[in-house]
Protein backbone atom coordinates (compact mmCIF):
# COMPACT_ATOMS: atom_id res chain seq x y z
CA UNK A 1 0.00 0.00 0.00
CA UNK A 2 1.52 3.24 -0.85
CA UNK A 3 2.30 5.70 1.95
CA UNK A 4 2.29 9.16 2.99
CA UNK A 5 2.72 11.03 5.56
CA UNK A 6 0.81 14.14 6.65
CA UNK A 7 2.41 16.97 8.95
CA UNK A 8 -0.09 19.01 10.81
CA UNK A 9 -3.66 17.82 12.07
CA UNK A 10 -5.68 21.17 11.30
CA UNK A 11 -8.25 21.35 8.53
CA UNK A 12 -5.94 21.12 5.77
CA UNK A 13 -4.15 18.25 7.37
CA UNK A 14 -6.95 16.53 8.76
CA UNK A 15 -8.76 16.94 4.98
CA UNK A 16 -5.69 15.46 3.13
CA UNK A 17 -5.13 12.38 5.27
CA UNK A 18 -8.53 11.73 5.24
CA UNK A 19 -9.16 11.68 1.43
CA UNK A 20 -5.56 9.75 0.63
CA UNK A 21 -6.43 7.12 2.63
CA UNK A 22 -10.17 7.09 0.89
CA UNK A 23 -8.02 6.87 -2.07
CA UNK A 24 -6.03 3.34 -0.58
CA UNK A 25 -2.98 5.11 0.82
CA UNK A 26 -1.27 3.77 3.63
CA UNK A 27 -1.56 7.66 5.52
CA UNK A 28 0.69 8.73 8.87
CA UNK A 29 -0.89 11.86 10.19
CA UNK A 30 1.52 13.36 12.39
CA UNK A 31 0.55 16.13 14.89
CA UNK A 32 2.25 17.74 17.27
CA UNK A 33 -0.17 18.88 19.79
CA UNK A 34 -0.83 18.10 22.78
CA UNK A 35 2.62 17.61 23.58
CA UNK A 36 3.59 20.56 22.09
CA UNK A 37 1.07 23.56 21.71
CA UNK A 38 0.83 27.00 19.89
CA UNK A 39 0.32 30.31 21.07
CA UNK A 40 -3.14 30.20 19.83
CA UNK A 41 -4.92 26.60 20.12
CA UNK A 42 -6.37 25.26 23.13
CA UNK A 43 -6.64 21.78 22.93
CA UNK A 44 -5.11 18.45 20.87
CA UNK A 45 -8.02 17.65 19.16
CA UNK A 46 -7.45 17.48 15.22
CA UNK A 47 -9.42 20.20 13.24
CA UNK A 48 -9.49 22.78 15.90
CA UNK A 49 -11.01 26.01 15.18
CA UNK A 50 -8.79 29.17 16.61
CA UNK A 51 -10.26 32.41 15.51
CA UNK A 52 -14.17 32.24 14.19
CA UNK A 53 -16.72 29.76 14.84
CA UNK A 54 -17.63 30.43 11.18
CA UNK A 55 -17.39 29.14 7.49
CA UNK A 56 -18.66 32.09 5.91
CA UNK A 57 -21.97 32.43 3.43
CA UNK A 58 -23.57 29.38 2.31
CA UNK A 59 -25.65 30.97 0.21
CA UNK A 60 -25.35 28.55 -3.17
CA UNK A 61 -24.35 31.49 -5.65
CA UNK A 62 -22.03 33.12 -3.30
CA UNK A 63 -18.18 32.46 -4.34
CA UNK A 64 -17.97 30.65 -0.19
CA UNK A 65 -20.92 28.79 -1.11
CA UNK A 66 -19.39 27.43 -4.60
CA UNK A 67 -16.50 26.19 -2.71
CA UNK A 68 -18.25 24.26 -0.22
CA UNK A 69 -20.52 22.90 -2.79
CA UNK A 70 -17.00 21.54 -4.73
CA UNK A 71 -15.85 20.13 -1.20
CA UNK A 72 -19.16 18.23 -0.66
CA UNK A 73 -19.11 16.94 -4.06
CA UNK A 74 -15.56 15.67 -3.17
CA UNK A 75 -16.70 13.89 0.05
CA UNK A 76 -14.80 16.52 1.98
CA UNK A 77 -14.25 15.19 6.20
CA UNK A 78 -14.13 18.92 6.98
CA UNK A 79 -17.46 19.88 5.61
CA UNK A 80 -19.22 17.05 6.85
CA UNK A 81 -18.72 17.64 10.05
CA UNK A 82 -19.09 21.25 9.75
CA UNK A 83 -22.88 20.00 8.72
CA UNK A 84 -23.33 17.63 11.49
CA UNK A 85 -21.95 20.32 13.95
CA UNK A 86 -23.98 23.68 12.29
CA UNK A 87 -25.48 26.28 14.36
CA UNK A 88 -27.68 28.91 13.81
CA UNK A 89 -25.70 31.49 11.86
CA UNK A 90 -28.46 33.16 9.54
CA UNK A 91 -27.26 32.63 5.83
CA UNK A 92 -23.71 31.84 7.30
CA UNK A 93 -22.69 28.49 8.15
CA UNK A 94 -20.84 28.03 11.79
CA UNK A 95 -20.59 25.37 13.93
CA UNK A 96 -20.08 24.53 17.56
CA UNK A 97 -16.20 24.32 17.70
CA UNK A 98 -15.96 21.67 20.66
CA UNK A 99 -18.30 19.39 18.47
CA UNK A 100 -16.48 19.69 15.12
CA UNK A 101 -13.12 19.34 16.28
CA UNK A 102 -14.23 15.93 18.25
CA UNK A 103 -16.20 15.12 14.74
CA UNK A 104 -13.24 15.30 12.76
CA UNK A 105 -11.04 13.46 15.54
CA UNK A 106 -12.98 10.46 15.88
CA UNK A 107 -13.27 9.78 11.99
CA UNK A 108 -9.48 9.94 11.36
CA UNK A 109 -8.92 8.10 14.91
CA UNK A 110 -11.76 5.33 13.30
CA UNK A 111 -9.90 4.85 9.56
CA UNK A 112 -8.50 1.87 8.75
CA UNK A 113 -6.14 3.32 6.59
CA UNK A 114 -4.49 6.53 8.71
CA UNK A 115 -2.45 5.68 11.96
CA UNK A 116 -1.84 9.28 14.08
CA UNK A 117 1.65 9.90 15.34
CA UNK A 118 2.01 12.45 17.96
CA UNK A 119 4.99 14.20 18.34
CA UNK A 120 6.69 17.31 16.81
CA UNK A 121 8.46 16.68 13.28
CA UNK A 122 10.98 18.62 13.10
CA UNK A 123 12.88 17.79 9.69
CA UNK A 124 11.52 17.27 5.88
CA UNK A 125 15.20 15.67 5.15
CA UNK A 126 14.51 12.33 7.18
CA UNK A 127 11.77 11.38 5.07
CA UNK A 128 12.10 8.89 2.41
CA UNK A 129 11.98 10.81 -1.14
CA UNK A 130 10.39 7.50 -2.58
CA UNK A 131 7.27 8.48 0.29
CA UNK A 132 4.90 11.85 -0.23
CA UNK A 133 5.17 14.02 2.57
CA UNK A 134 1.93 16.31 2.66
CA UNK A 135 2.94 19.80 4.76
CA UNK A 136 0.16 21.29 6.46
CA UNK A 137 1.35 22.66 9.87
CA UNK A 138 -0.70 25.83 8.71
CA UNK A 139 -0.13 29.18 10.05
CA UNK A 140 1.43 28.51 12.97
CA UNK A 141 4.24 26.48 12.08
CA UNK A 142 6.59 25.60 14.91
CA UNK A 143 10.04 27.57 14.79
CA UNK A 144 12.06 24.30 13.97
CA UNK A 145 10.41 23.52 10.94
CA UNK A 146 9.72 26.81 9.88
CA UNK A 147 13.21 27.46 10.24
CA UNK A 148 13.99 24.54 8.10
CA UNK A 149 11.62 25.35 5.51
CA UNK A 150 13.56 28.89 4.93
CA UNK A 151 16.42 26.54 4.40
CA UNK A 152 15.33 25.10 1.66
CA UNK A 153 13.26 27.56 -0.01
CA UNK A 154 16.82 30.23 0.55
CA UNK A 155 14.64 32.73 1.55
CA UNK A 156 12.97 34.67 4.64
CA UNK A 157 8.98 32.98 4.96
CA UNK A 158 6.19 35.78 4.44
CA UNK A 159 3.98 36.43 7.00
CA UNK A 160 1.18 38.50 8.65
CA UNK A 161 -0.73 38.94 11.83
CA UNK A 162 -4.17 37.51 12.24
CA UNK A 163 -6.67 38.55 15.23
CA UNK A 164 -9.56 36.38 16.78
CA UNK A 165 -12.44 37.74 18.32
CA UNK A 166 -13.22 37.68 22.39
CA UNK A 167 -15.81 35.09 23.68
CA UNK A 168 -18.36 35.49 25.96
CA UNK A 169 -20.37 34.14 28.44
CA UNK A 170 -24.03 34.14 26.95
CA UNK A 171 -25.91 34.25 30.47
CA UNK A 172 -24.17 37.86 31.43
CA UNK A 173 -25.71 39.93 28.76
CA UNK A 174 -28.46 41.94 29.02
CA UNK A 175 -31.24 40.69 27.08
CA UNK A 176 -33.45 43.78 27.68
CA UNK A 177 -30.77 45.81 25.80
CA UNK A 178 -30.01 43.01 22.72
CA UNK A 179 -32.42 42.03 20.43
CA UNK A 180 -32.28 38.42 18.50
CA UNK A 181 -32.59 39.18 14.33
CA UNK A 182 -30.16 38.45 11.35
CA UNK A 183 -29.64 40.77 8.83
CA UNK A 184 -32.79 40.98 6.02
CA UNK A 185 -34.29 38.31 7.98
CA UNK A 186 -32.36 35.60 6.71
CA UNK A 187 -31.89 32.27 8.64
CA UNK A 188 -33.59 32.08 12.24
CA UNK A 189 -35.00 34.54 14.22
CA UNK A 190 -32.55 34.10 16.82
CA UNK A 191 -29.63 33.35 14.67
CA UNK A 192 -27.53 36.64 16.06
CA UNK A 193 -28.33 38.62 19.13
CA UNK A 194 -27.91 41.92 18.28
CA UNK A 195 -26.37 45.04 20.66
CA UNK A 196 -27.42 48.30 19.30
CA UNK A 197 -25.86 51.61 19.55
CA UNK A 198 -27.12 55.20 19.25
CA UNK A 199 -24.95 57.67 17.67
CA UNK A 200 -23.90 58.82 21.51
CA UNK A 201 -23.20 55.00 22.56
CA UNK A 202 -20.81 55.00 19.37
CA UNK A 203 -19.15 57.83 20.25
CA UNK A 204 -18.10 56.35 23.80
CA UNK A 205 -17.39 52.87 22.47
CA UNK A 206 -15.30 54.34 19.44
CA UNK A 207 -13.45 57.02 21.75
CA UNK A 208 -12.93 53.83 24.07
CA UNK A 209 -11.66 51.43 21.40
CA UNK A 210 -9.02 54.08 19.68
CA UNK A 211 -7.62 55.27 23.14
CA UNK A 212 -6.98 51.46 24.24
CA UNK A 213 -3.64 50.18 24.30
CA UNK A 214 -2.60 47.43 22.27
CA UNK A 215 -0.43 44.61 22.52
CA UNK A 216 3.04 45.41 21.32
CA UNK A 217 4.11 42.71 18.50
CA UNK A 218 7.38 41.34 19.52
CA UNK A 219 10.31 39.48 17.63
CA UNK A 220 9.65 41.01 14.15
CA UNK A 221 10.58 43.45 12.15
CA UNK A 222 7.22 44.71 11.04
CA UNK A 223 3.44 44.41 11.91
CA UNK A 224 1.13 43.09 8.80
CA UNK A 225 -2.11 42.34 8.99
CA UNK A 226 -4.59 40.79 6.68
CA UNK A 227 -7.28 43.12 4.73
CA UNK A 228 -10.11 40.01 5.21
CA UNK A 229 -9.32 39.50 9.07
CA UNK A 230 -8.39 43.54 9.75
CA UNK A 231 -7.95 43.63 14.19
CA UNK A 232 -11.30 46.04 15.11
CA UNK A 233 -8.72 48.80 16.48
CA UNK A 234 -6.87 49.01 13.24
CA UNK A 235 -10.25 49.54 11.25
CA UNK A 236 -11.10 52.44 13.50
CA UNK A 237 -8.24 54.24 13.34
CA UNK A 238 -9.20 54.49 9.24
CA UNK A 239 -12.04 56.62 10.14
CA UNK A 240 -14.69 56.84 12.70
CA UNK A 241 -17.18 55.74 10.47
CA UNK A 242 -15.23 53.12 9.36
CA UNK A 243 -16.39 50.27 11.46
CA UNK A 244 -19.82 52.17 10.93
CA UNK A 245 -19.80 50.78 7.21
CA UNK A 246 -17.34 47.27 8.25
CA UNK A 247 -18.59 44.84 10.62
CA UNK A 248 -21.00 47.25 13.09
CA UNK A 249 -22.95 48.55 10.43
CA UNK A 250 -26.70 47.96 10.67
CA UNK A 251 -27.54 47.74 7.24
CA UNK A 252 -30.75 44.81 7.47
CA UNK A 253 -31.40 45.02 10.83
CA UNK A 254 -34.14 46.99 13.04
CA UNK A 255 -34.93 46.89 16.37
CA UNK A 256 -38.60 44.94 17.03
CA UNK A 257 -38.92 46.65 19.94
CA UNK A 258 -39.17 50.14 18.92
CA UNK A 259 -38.82 49.56 15.07
CA UNK A 260 -36.09 52.10 14.79
CA UNK A 261 -32.75 50.89 12.83
CA UNK A 262 -29.63 51.30 14.95
CA UNK A 263 -26.65 54.13 14.46
CA UNK A 264 -24.31 51.30 15.00
CA UNK A 265 -24.56 47.29 16.23
CA UNK A 266 -22.57 44.74 17.61
CA UNK A 267 -23.57 41.62 16.56
CA UNK A 268 -22.94 38.26 18.71
CA UNK A 269 -22.77 35.02 17.08
CA UNK A 270 -23.65 31.61 18.86
CA UNK A 271 -20.25 29.57 19.67
CA UNK A 272 -22.51 26.26 20.28
CA UNK A 273 -25.50 24.22 19.83
CA UNK A 274 -26.48 25.12 23.43
CA UNK A 275 -26.30 29.03 22.75
CA UNK A 276 -24.20 29.19 25.84
CA UNK A 277 -21.42 31.60 24.77
CA UNK A 278 -21.32 34.09 22.25
CA UNK A 279 -18.78 35.70 19.89
CA UNK A 280 -18.43 39.07 18.71
CA UNK A 281 -18.33 39.05 15.25
CA UNK A 282 -16.14 41.07 13.87
CA UNK A 283 -14.28 42.29 16.93
CA UNK A 284 -10.93 40.37 16.48
CA UNK A 285 -8.49 42.28 18.22
CA UNK A 286 -4.97 42.94 19.84
CA UNK A 287 -5.76 45.19 22.82
CA UNK A 288 -4.42 44.42 26.23
CA UNK A 289 -7.21 41.75 28.06
CA UNK A 290 -7.75 44.62 30.77
CA UNK A 291 -8.63 46.96 27.68
CA UNK A 292 -11.20 44.53 26.29
CA UNK A 293 -12.93 44.24 29.33
CA UNK A 294 -13.11 47.57 29.18
CA UNK A 295 -13.76 48.56 25.95
CA UNK A 296 -16.49 46.17 25.25
CA UNK A 297 -18.14 46.65 28.32
CA UNK A 298 -19.06 50.49 26.67
CA UNK A 299 -21.13 48.47 24.49
CA UNK A 300 -25.41 48.32 25.63
CA UNK A 301 -26.01 44.89 26.69
CA UNK A 302 -22.38 44.31 27.24
CA UNK A 303 -22.31 46.19 30.46
CA UNK A 304 -21.69 42.65 32.83
CA UNK A 305 -20.24 40.84 30.14
CA UNK A 306 -17.85 37.66 31.71
CA UNK A 307 -14.89 37.05 28.96
CA UNK A 308 -14.54 32.96 28.39
CA UNK A 309 -11.87 34.56 25.82
CA UNK A 310 -10.13 37.16 24.90
CA UNK A 311 -8.89 38.39 21.88
CA UNK A 312 -5.82 37.80 20.96
CA UNK A 313 -2.98 37.93 17.43
CA UNK A 314 -1.03 35.46 16.73
CA UNK A 315 1.41 35.07 12.99
CA UNK A 316 0.37 33.93 10.26
CA UNK A 317 3.11 31.88 7.80
CA UNK A 318 2.81 31.44 4.56
CA UNK A 319 5.26 30.84 1.67
CA UNK A 320 6.11 32.38 -1.36
CA UNK A 321 4.43 29.73 -3.53
CA UNK A 322 4.80 31.73 -6.73
CA UNK A 323 7.96 31.12 -6.53
CA UNK A 324 8.47 27.67 -4.82
CA UNK A 325 5.43 25.74 -6.12
CA UNK A 326 4.54 23.45 -8.93
CA UNK A 327 0.62 22.99 -10.21
CA UNK A 328 0.37 20.26 -8.56
CA UNK A 329 1.60 21.95 -4.36
CA UNK A 330 4.41 20.33 -4.71
CA UNK A 331 7.79 21.70 -3.84
CA UNK A 332 9.78 22.86 -7.11
CA UNK A 333 12.94 21.87 -5.29
CA UNK A 334 11.82 18.76 -3.51
CA UNK A 335 9.06 17.18 -5.66
CA UNK A 336 8.10 14.31 -3.22
CA UNK A 337 6.97 16.86 -0.54
CA UNK A 338 3.81 18.70 -1.17
CA UNK A 339 2.45 22.25 0.92
CA UNK A 340 -1.40 21.76 1.68
CA UNK A 341 -3.44 24.76 3.72
CA UNK A 342 -2.55 28.68 5.04
CA UNK A 343 0.67 28.06 4.52
CA UNK A 344 0.55 28.10 0.81
CA UNK A 345 -1.07 31.39 0.77
CA UNK A 346 -4.87 31.11 0.81
CA UNK A 347 -6.80 32.51 3.84
CA UNK A 348 -9.79 31.10 4.91
CA UNK A 349 -11.03 27.55 6.85
CA UNK A 350 -12.67 26.29 3.18
CA UNK A 351 -9.97 27.76 1.44
CA UNK A 352 -7.38 25.47 3.89
CA UNK A 353 -9.59 22.58 3.63
CA UNK A 354 -9.30 22.64 -0.06
CA UNK A 355 -6.03 22.72 -0.38
CA UNK A 356 -5.84 19.47 1.79
CA UNK A 357 -8.08 18.11 -0.32
CA UNK A 358 -5.96 17.99 -3.67
CA UNK A 359 -2.68 17.55 -2.09
CA UNK A 360 -4.04 14.10 -0.58
CA UNK A 361 -5.53 13.59 -3.81
CA UNK A 362 -2.30 14.46 -5.97
CA UNK A 363 0.14 12.63 -3.39
CA UNK A 364 -2.38 9.36 -3.27
CA UNK A 365 -2.33 8.96 -7.69
CA UNK A 366 1.08 9.51 -8.09
CA UNK A 367 2.20 6.91 -5.41
CA UNK A 368 0.28 4.60 -7.47
CA UNK A 369 1.38 5.83 -10.90
CA UNK A 370 -1.66 7.29 -12.43
CA UNK A 371 -1.63 10.37 -14.44
CA UNK A 372 -1.95 13.51 -12.95
CA UNK A 373 -5.25 15.27 -12.26
CA UNK A 374 -5.98 19.14 -12.28
CA UNK A 375 -8.71 21.12 -11.77
CA UNK A 376 -9.74 23.91 -14.13
CA UNK A 377 -9.52 27.33 -13.57
CA UNK A 378 -12.95 27.73 -13.73
CA UNK A 379 -13.69 25.79 -10.63
CA UNK A 380 -13.15 27.34 -6.91
CA UNK A 381 -10.10 24.85 -5.95
CA UNK A 382 -8.59 25.62 -9.50
CA UNK A 383 -8.85 29.57 -9.00
CA UNK A 384 -7.23 29.11 -5.65
CA UNK A 385 -4.33 27.19 -7.35
CA UNK A 386 -3.93 29.35 -9.91
CA UNK A 387 -3.32 32.61 -7.06
CA UNK A 388 -0.87 30.87 -5.30
CA UNK A 389 1.19 29.54 -7.85
CA UNK A 390 0.70 32.96 -10.16
CA UNK A 391 -1.28 31.44 -12.54
CA UNK A 392 -3.93 34.08 -12.88
CA UNK A 393 -1.90 36.88 -11.39
CA UNK A 394 0.54 39.58 -12.96
CA UNK A 395 1.43 40.68 -10.17
CA UNK A 396 5.61 40.06 -9.43
CA UNK A 397 6.33 37.08 -7.19
CA UNK A 398 7.30 39.85 -4.40
CA UNK A 399 4.18 41.40 -4.16
CA UNK A 400 2.25 37.80 -3.54
CA UNK A 401 -0.39 38.50 -0.97
CA UNK A 402 -2.69 35.81 0.55
CA UNK A 403 -6.21 35.78 -0.82
CA UNK A 404 -9.80 34.35 0.13
CA UNK A 405 -11.77 32.61 -2.52
CA UNK A 406 -13.80 35.52 -4.26
CA UNK A 407 -15.35 36.04 -8.38
CA UNK A 408 -11.87 37.78 -8.69
CA UNK A 409 -10.40 34.39 -9.04
CA UNK A 410 -12.57 33.21 -11.69
CA UNK A 411 -11.71 33.73 -15.12
CA UNK A 412 -14.55 36.03 -17.09
CA UNK A 413 -17.23 34.12 -18.82
CA UNK A 414 -16.81 33.97 -22.44
CA UNK A 415 -20.28 35.17 -22.97
CA UNK A 416 -20.68 38.49 -20.49
CA UNK A 417 -23.94 38.47 -18.36
CA UNK A 418 -24.86 42.10 -17.21
CA UNK A 419 -27.60 41.16 -14.72
CA UNK A 420 -25.05 40.22 -11.62
CA UNK A 421 -27.41 37.17 -10.36
CA UNK A 422 -27.20 35.10 -13.07
CA UNK A 423 -23.88 36.30 -13.87
CA UNK A 424 -22.86 34.55 -10.60
CA UNK A 425 -25.32 31.63 -11.61
CA UNK A 426 -23.62 30.98 -14.53
CA UNK A 427 -20.12 30.76 -12.86
CA UNK A 428 -21.09 28.64 -10.16
CA UNK A 429 -22.71 26.03 -12.96
CA UNK A 430 -19.34 26.45 -14.90
CA UNK A 431 -17.70 25.48 -11.95
CA UNK A 432 -19.42 22.91 -10.97
CA UNK A 433 -19.82 21.09 -14.23
CA UNK A 434 -15.68 20.69 -14.51
CA UNK A 435 -15.08 20.21 -10.75
CA UNK A 436 -17.48 16.82 -11.73
CA UNK A 437 -15.30 16.18 -14.44
CA UNK A 438 -12.37 16.44 -12.06
CA UNK A 439 -13.81 14.18 -9.52
CA UNK A 440 -14.53 11.50 -11.93
CA UNK A 441 -10.75 11.61 -13.67
CA UNK A 442 -9.87 11.77 -10.13
CA UNK A 443 -11.48 8.47 -8.32
CA UNK A 444 -11.73 6.78 -10.82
Amino acid sequence: MSEVFVIGGGLSGAEAAYRAAELGAAVTLCEMRPDKMTEAHKTGLLGELICSNSLRSDAPDSAHGLIKQELEAAGSLIMEAARATAVSAGGCLAVDRNLFAEFITAKIKAHPNIKILYGEVASLSSFDPKTAVILATGPLTSLTLSQELQNILGGQSLYFYDAISPIIDAGTVDYDKAFFASRYGKGGGDDYLNCPMNAEEYDLFYNSLVNADKVTVRNFEDEKVFEGCMPIEVMAARGKDTLRFGPLKPVGLCDPRNDIKPYAVIQLRAENTEKTAYNLVGCQTRLKYAEQFNVFRCVPGLEKAEFLRYGSIHRNTYIDSPRHLNKDLTLKSMPHIYIAGQITGVEGYLESTAMGLLAGIYAARKLKGLDEVLPSRFTACGSLVGHITGESSNAPASKFQPSNINFGLLPALSVPIRDKAKKRQAVVARALADWARFIAESYR
